[in-house]
């Protein structure tokens, strides 16, 4: 026999929580900024850095998630975490993500190879920008050479990287 008190809700007209609609894109990029505390032993810098990839997946992919601000505490979790001079992530993420709002008021509509064209600006931006706050701050004379294929490997990422944040952001509005 059914017991009556345990009857099956519906999911139709069910809302997901408030926490898993903010905190899921937030932690993502978090856990991602903290790939780069895996022990990988190389002799130039070949991991992307994948807190930057999910930042600009999520903004990419929902536009209407963040603000430009998001990428100061964002990026200062991410300096902490990757060893990177503190307020260089901050900094870079922030211009990135203004620059992508900028972009995104002059166009009409976005394609996904204009918006894998917005990441790997966005991309050469910040990993450039890092090498520079590197080098000013006491980090050596690294070459641009060096970070070369870092950034070739982490704009051929991306598609990857936002397919996946598609699939986490069905799930985080799924009720």
């Amino acid at each position: 026999m059914i017991d009556p008190h345990l009857h099956h809700v519906p999911r139709l007209g069910r809302h997901p929580s408030r926490f898993r609609l903010e905190a899921t894109p937030i932690i993502t990029v978090l856990l991602g900024s903290l790939l780069t505390t895996l022990p990988v032993i190389a002799q130039s810098p070949i991991m992307p850095p994948f807190g930057l990839l999910l930042l600009l997946s999520w903004r990419l992919l929902r536009p209407e998630l963040w603000r430009a601000w998001i990428g100061v505490p964002l990026g200062l979790f991410d300096d902490m975490a990757s060893g990177q001079p503190i307020g260089s992530a901050m900094f870079l993420w922030t211009v990135a993500l203004i620059a992508i709002d900028a972009i995104e008021h002059r166009m009409v509509w976005r394609s996904y190879r204009q918006d894998w064209l917005i990441a790997t600006l966005a991309i050469i931006f910040c990993i450039s920008g890092g090498l520079f706050f590197a080098r000013i701050t006491g980090g050596g004379s690294v070459r641009f050479l060096l970070v070369l294929p870092q950034m070739v490997w982490t704009i051929l990422l991306f598609p990857f990287v936002v397919r996946q944040c598609a699939r986490i952001d069905r799930w985080r509005v799924m009720a």
